[in-house]
Parts: structure tokens; sequence; C-alpha cells
């Protein structure tokens, strides 16, 4: 019988008495053996048949057509048996399969009560104190080293946990002072707060520091053996779990969405706590040089660094700012203070979104009275050394500098010096082009961050780089008596983070600094006041600002200045 005349026999059948597999359109999964929607498998087709009223299966016939065929064909004797057997395959494997999820689920309802048995039973499970016991003493971690072998109650939060068999269990506790292992045996482990602990619930745990045998490890070498405890404020486990929000692989979106959670973890609370001791150290520093304190306000109506960066916002009627520096106020208070210093924040409305730009950061900034620009020079480089040796000098912080950057040393040899013309020569000579047009730099060009990060980390030293060009400085920056087309300015690069300070003399002649404000095109009426330090009784005198996340960056080897703040603020983030 020929094709055509097969396929006219097929035609004339009553369709409802076959059943249609098509090899290269059908679907085993969708697929419901008619002719529109036909199985992909003959297999499938068997099944099909097999699962119908014995009565109607020996009508159905199966008819296939095959890839690349145009017409369906009864199913040959051969693929028929071959249907068959693996149609009972399949039967055979689904079989087993429904018996192992049977067991499996057996097992697993069977563990659960179980579970809930023990969870029902760690109800009745009440500790008390050993009235016996001396009255324990409350104690930070911090204090744990020096109250060994005395009873304490510690409180904190559960930052690591091991349960080791049925009755021991292992408890990392935080405080924010420091780390203690806590290990809780017997009926301590029997309780429902111990069987159902999570991660970051708050505990008070009560017993003796015993220090440990050698060979054995934990923080500071010691474990709080614990006699009795309490759950203070119990964290979710599940889903809402903290170790299930992220980790240190989470996408950056996600750990600044938690951010308030990503502190508590080792590394970003060691930053924000060398943070603490870095921002202490430069008071310190401030009071050793003699200079004072002050606190100028952050809602200003001037500029200090260009109007572009502003962030304005509506004062009682009036348009005011964020301060982009408190520069112009410290300066105003030379005659009445001397030498000066603030730690406050500043703003820039940068549309910038690289790892060392912040929306709001914290700013060191100082002005100094009666000074030359090498004195401005060595005051910069004095105050970081200094400022790093001071935190070097605290074994904490110094621990945790370490574990933060590995083979960090304190700055010992002096800065490299290095002018402005001289960097536009060396990046000439080694080979970095500008991006915009892939030509050599020349004077007057602002380099921008990507080839100075370049050069300050080929050579590896922090630099003291000098005398920028007039036009591509703030109006407030002399040019020099030698060279007017360069300004007494400076930026400090450190390697792997690039520019940490900026600082400059201060224009201090009033007709001098009136020709600026003409040249930006700056109205003078605003900064009366700031022209008023020109006018009665004007001295030389220099300043500078650092950014405090720049500097932690660079000290705790941060791949961004957003991980050196507590909440960072930049381009299109603004919480938590």
């Amino acid at each position: 019988m020929s094709a055509e005349e097969l396929a006219t026999k097929i035609s004339k059948m009553d369709i409802s008495d076959l059943v249609f597999v098509d090899e290269a359109t059908g679907s085993d999964e969708t697929g419901t053996g008619n002719k529109d929607q036909p199985f992909k498998s003959a297999a499938s087709a068997v099944g099909h048949i097999a699962g119908q009223p014995e009565a109607a299966q020996e009508s159905l016939k199966i008819v296939v057509k095959k890839a690349g065929e145009e017409q369906y064909s009864y199913i040959t004797p051969s693929a028929l048996k071959k249907a068959k057997n693996a149609h009972e395959l399949a039967v055979k494997k689904a079989k087993k399969q429904a018996e192992r999820e049977a067991r499996d689920k057996e097992q697993r309802d069977a563990k659960l009560a179980e579970e809930q048995r023990k969870l029902e039973e760690s109800k009745k499970v009440v500790l008390t104190q050993d009235p016996s016991l001396p009255e324990p003493k409350l104690i930070r971690i911090g204090e744990a080293k020096k109250n060994r072998n005395v009873r304490v109650k510690v409180n904190g939060w559960v930052s690591r946990l091991r349960v080791q068999g049925k009755d021991m269990m292992f408890i990392v506790l935080r405080d924010g002072t420091g780390y203690l292992q806590c290990v809780l045996n017997n009926r301590l482990c029997h309780t429902y707060d111990a069987l159902t602990l999570t991660l970051e619930t708050s505990v008070s745990l009560v017993g003796e520091i015993k220090e440990l045998p050698e060979g054995k490890t934990a923080p500071d070498g010691h474990e709080l053996v614990v006699d009795f405890w309490e759950v203070i404020g119990k964290a979710p486990g599940g889903d809402e779990a903290v170790s299930n929000l992220f980790d240190k692989d989470s996408d950056p979106s996600v750990l600044l969405n938690q951010r308030h959670l990503v502190i508590r973890g080792d590394r970003a609370s060691s930053v924000l706590k060398v943070r603490s001791r870095v921002m202490r150290a430069f008071r310190d520093h401030f009071e050793g040089v003699g200079y004072a304190e002050v606190t100028p306000p952050c809602m200003v109506q001037t500029q200090v660094e260009g109007g572009s960066t502003l962030f304005s916002f509506n004062y009682y009627g009036e348009e005011a700012y964020l301060t982009q520096s408190s520069q112009l106020y410290l300066e105003t208070c030379l005659p009445s203070m001397g030498a000066v210093y603030t730690m406050n924040e500043s703003y820039r409305a940068e549309n910038s979104n690289t790892r060392r730009h912040l929306s709001e950061y914290t700013h060191c900034e100082a002005e100094i009275p009666f000074i030359s620009f090498e004195d401005l020079l060595d005051g910069i480089e004095f105050m970081v050394k200094d400022v790093v040796n001071r935190v070097w000098a605290e074994p904490e912080t110094r621990a945790m500098i370490e574990k933060l950057n590995p083979g960090f040393k304190p700055l010992n040899e002096p800065f490299i010096r290095m002018r402005y013309a001289d960097a536009i020569t060396w990046l000439n000579k080694n080979g970095v082009k500008r991006a915009e047009d892939g030509l050599d730099f020349e004077f007057g060009d602002d380099i921008p961050e990507a080839p100075e990060r370049h050069m300050t980390d080929t050579i590896g030293k922090p630099i003291l780089l000098t005398h920028f060009p007039v036009p591509i400085k703030a109006f407030y920056m002399p040019p020099t008596k030698d060279d007017p087309r360069v300004t007494e300015s400076v930026d400090l690069l450190m390697p792997n983070v690039g520019e940490i300070v900026g600082g400059s003399m201060r224009i201090w002649d009033y007709d001098t600094l009136m020709a600026a404000y003409k040249r930006e095109g700056l109205d003078p009426k605003p900064y009366y006041w700031y022209l008023d330090q020109r006018k009665y009784g004007s001295c030389p005198h220099g300043g500078f600002g650092l950014g405090i996340e720049r500097f932690l960056a660079w000290l705790t080897d941060s791949y961004t200045v957003r991980e050196c703040c507590l909440y960072p603020r930049f381009k299109d983030r603004c919480q938590p």
C-alpha cells in the first residue's frame, strides 16, 4: 500500500480511534493524543491507551508522523513493541520513584514529629540560677581577659552558633567590644530557647571565663563555661534568618539595602571601629599641635568649590545650600582662635558613581595663619604620619588594621613631592593618553582619576602633587610668584585610593581676591564677611581638607569609600 493510499485510509477512519504521535512538534507533557495535540513519543501513546477502559483499548490505533514527513502512518510492529517496553520501563521507574518519595515523606514526617516532640518536651525544661554560686559580675567582652576565673554575666548577640551532639553548644557572642566563645552543656542545651536559637538573637550568659588548654583556639584564648543563660530578644529563623538575606557574594545593591545588618559583620564592624579610632587620632593630633576645634554651619548661601556640585534647598523662602566645605568659615576664626580645624560633614552633588565618591562625607579641614606653602606641605605630611602612628600604637586598633590590610606598615619615608608639570611629563613618558582623544596630556589639562591613580599606584608611594594651573583650581588659591600660571596648591595622592587631601595657600590680598571673583564670574556681595578678612588685618595663611572615608579606604584596604562610612550617600542612594 502506497503512502498516499495509507493516508487516504487513515483519513477515512473514525479519528476518535486514532492516537496521534508527531515526533517533530508533539509534546509528551501537554499532548492529549488527538490530531491537534499529538504526543511526541510512541511510548506516551502506549501509556495513554493503557489508561483507557479495557473495551476501548482494542479499537485504538497509534499513527506516527516522523520528523521531515508530511503524512501520518500506522506504527510498525517493531516500533510498537519498543514503545511498549519503554512504557513498561517508565511505569516501573515511576513506581519506584513514588515508593521512594513515600519513604522519604514518611521519614521526614517522623523526623518532624520527633523534633516537635523534643520541642514540646523542651518547654518543660526551666533553668534557674544556682543560689550557692557567687553573684555574677556584669562585664563587657572587652573586659573578659582580666576577669578570668570569675563568675561573670555577659550580654550580647549570637554571632556564630555550633551544636555538637545533643548535650553541647558553642556560641560566639558579640557585644561591640569583642568576641567571646561560650560553651553550654547538658540541660542548658535542652531548653526550648536552645533548640530554636538563631543568629543575631540577643542573649544574657552567666558563667566562669576559663583559659583554653594548649592546642585549642578561641578569641583571646579563653571561653565562658556557662551555668545559666536566657534569651533577651529572639531573631527570626527560616526565610527571614539573617543568613538568608545576604552573604559576602551578594550584589552591592543588596548589601546596601541591608546595610543595617551588614555592619554587624566582622569586616564592616572592624572598619567602623577603626574609623572611630581614626577620628579620635585626628583630634588628638590637632590638640597636640595646638589647633582649636570649631563647628561651622552646614547650611550656607555661598559656594566654595563650584556651583554645579551644590545641593540646594528652601531655607524659609530663600535659596540655600548644603556646604561643600567649611573652609571659608574656618578662615574667619584665625584672628580670634589661631589655627583651627573641624570634623564636619560636607556635601557634593557630583554626578559621579565611582568607588571614591560620596555625596556626603566627613571632612577634616584645617586653616593655619602665618605659614608658607612649604609649611603647609610639611604640616599635611606630619598629620598623616602622626595619625597613622597614633592608631598603630593602640594594640586593638593595630590588630584590626593588620587583619583588614595585611602587610600594612606606618609611613616612615618622606612623601614624594611632585609638581603638576612633572606629573604631565610622567604620564606622557609612560604612555598614558587622554581618554577623550587618545593624545598626550598637555599643560593645563585636568588630570582625571584613572591616569592619576595609575601614576600613584605605579610609583607606589604617597605623592604631594603641587602647583596646579590657575584655571583648574578654586578662586581662592593664589598664583605663585615665580610662575603666575600655577597656584600654591596641593593634592595628597595615596596608592590604591588616589587623592585624599586637597589644600592650598589662600589669597590674602583684597584686590587679588576681588580680581579672582571677577575672573570666576562670582558676585562678591554674599562673601562680604569673607572679604572682610582681607580688610581687617590680613596675613598669609593656608589650609586643607581631608576625606576621612578616603583615608580609611587606604588604611583598611577597602575597595570603596562606601564601606568606610555608616550609611553611604551617593547618586541614587539615600537610604536606609
